[in-house]
């Protein structure tokens, strides 16, 4: 597995598969009194911004799936990636969100997933 590509350095230290989908978005987050007054200017009032990466993994065998479901098991990870923002890699703290791995194929050899997708958000 060549790495040099991979925008996903490592998660909680191990190196993991270069995914086949990778998207990079911040999101803000705002004060719960932020809206629009009646005159319909709009007060953000940002607290903060936070990462959220799109993560997939196309054609895998289960063989290959599972190191990559394991990595992302824990409830909190430590993910060091690629950030456009950033201009380079950073590490920071994420969660994961739901996780899917639609089944392509089942051989007597373990089976071919379509993908294996879920998005990780900054903590």
């Amino acid at each position: 597995m060549d790495l040099r590509y991979n925008p996903i350095v490592s998660v909680d230290g191990v190196a993991v598969r270069p995914p086949s989908g990778y998207q990079w978005s911040l999101q803000d987050v705002s004060d719960p009194d932020a809206g629009r007054t009646e005159d319909a200017l709009m007060h953000k009032l940002r607290i903060t911004q936070k990462v959220k990466l799109q993560l997939s993994w196309n054609n895998l065998t289960t063989e290959q799936a599972s190191p990559i479901l394991t990595a992302f098991q824990p409830e909190y990870v430590e993910v060091e990636y690629l950030d456009p923002l950033v201009g380079g890699y950073v590490t920071k703290t994420f969660y994961v969100g739901d996780r899917s791995a639609p089944m392509y194929n089942n051989t007597l050899y373990g089976g071919v997933w379509s993908n294996i997708s879920f998005n990780i958000i900054e903590q």
